[in-house]
């Protein structure tokens, strides 16, 4: 009888609340791989930060503290060089996987690391020189070193590729999904947006996400339309621009909102008009599917991944010009219902083929096909 594979994961980036999506990525695949037939002993190498929290979200995977306080950028990645490789020998691991860019340089045991993006190489606004330069060693490193790379879409692979010099066929694709429960009745949404008809948008401020130029195309069109305008996110570089754009937004027509209970988030997707989502890069674009999940219109770019994700079930426009995006904008928001429920059923349709069985099963192949060379 053949024992389970005993998986360490490397949860040293996760910082719960603060890493956007890849927290998501993170807890959605735990959650995944221990509901295949031949799941694996999960030993979870936590932070000081997320210790208590992966107890409550995996009460079945053995945890293993690290001790770093991981709000320490420097702190973590000298644990995640030296501390680490020091837990994982002792754990005895069979695969050691690193869901967050980057991963020790000498481990004990066979590695397998996940490259969401590599946003910083096409959008350096989004972080500081220091921290540039950093991704510009531990993102190659990783990659070289780790005998298997996932990558969740193909445009992402392909940057990986492109960025790190690793061969194609080192890397393997394990697209995302959104959770079910979007498409399950949430109720109303929260008072602030009740009484008059909304366009939402759930990004950080990042300058990549170009909140500032869906809020500039928003002003242009203000006055023609009834809807409010409802950002969800929190402030990060790129928040002075969207400040600024927000300061010449007539009153009470924008509303901001962070740190939603997931009810009141999904019950905003829902009874939203439509989604729009301007951004200029992504290495998935996850909001866009939870938004198709929860059957509500959307309104996006065509840049990076994003068509990978919308295909032919949304409505697609360049945010980088403004007036056009403006004039997109206005259409969007006057669709007639006939036309609305259309793009529902067909948004709901086509998210129903991502799932995160498929994904996980993907990535469980990368993982037992990585523990066979060994």
């Amino acid at each position: 009888m053949n024992l389970p594979l005993r998986l360490g994961v490397n949860t040293l980036f996760y910082l719960p609340g603060e890493v956007g999506g890849s927290e998501t990525y993170l807890l959605e695949t735990l959650r995944a791989l221990a509901r295949i037939p031949d799941a694996p002993d999960l030993v979870l190498f936590t932070n000081a930060e997320n210790h208590a929290r992966l107890r409550a979200e995996c009460p079945g995977a053995e945890r293993v503290a690290t001790g770093v306080g991981a709000s320490s950028r420097p702190a973590r990645i000298l644990a995640e060089q030296i501390r680490l490789p020091r837990r994982v020998r002792r754990a005895r691991v069979d695969v050691l996987w690193s869901p967050g860019y980057t991963a020790p340089l000498f481990c004990a045991c066979p590695q397998v690391v996940s490259l969401l993006d590599m946003q910083y190489k096409r959008f350096p606004r989004d972080v500081s020189w220091l921290a540039a330069r950093t991704m510009d060693l531990l993102y190659p490193a990783a990659a070289r070193r780790c005998e298997a790379v996932v990558a969740i879409s193909e445009f992402t692979k392909a940057d990986v590729v492109r960025f790190t010099g690793i061969p194609a066929d080192k890397v393997t694709v394990t697209p995302l999904a959104a959770d079910p429960s979007f498409g399950v009745p949430a109720g109303p949404p929260p008072a602030e947006v009740r009484g008059t008809p909304y366009l939402l948008c759930v990004a950080n401020t990042y300058p990549h996400k170009n909140v500032d130029g869906l809020v500039r195309a928003f002003n242009r069109i203000a006055g023609d339309i009834p809807h409010r305008l409802v950002l969800v996110g929190k402030p990060r570089l790129g928040e002075p621009a969207a400040a600024a754009a927000l300061a010449e937004t007539p009153p009470g027509r924008a509303v901001r909102l962070s740190d939603l209970r997931r009810r009141d988030l999904i019950a905003l997707y829902q009874g939203a008009d439509g989604f729009v989502f301007p951004s200029l890069y992504e290495g998935f674009g996850l909001p866009v599917l939870e938004a198709m999940t929860a059957g509500t219109p959307v309104l996006t770019t065509r840049e990076a991944s994003i068509p990978e994700v919308g295909g032919d079930a949304v409505r697609y426009a360049d945010s980088r010009d403004e007036a056009a995006f403006a004039a997109a904008l206005r259409e969007f928001a006057e669709l007639p219902p006939s036309e609305r429920e259309r793009q529902a059923v067909a948004a709901k349709e086509r998210a129903r083929g991502f799932t995160w069985e498929a994904g996980v099963q993907a990535l469980w192949s990368v993982l037992v096909r990585v523990k066979s060379r060994q």
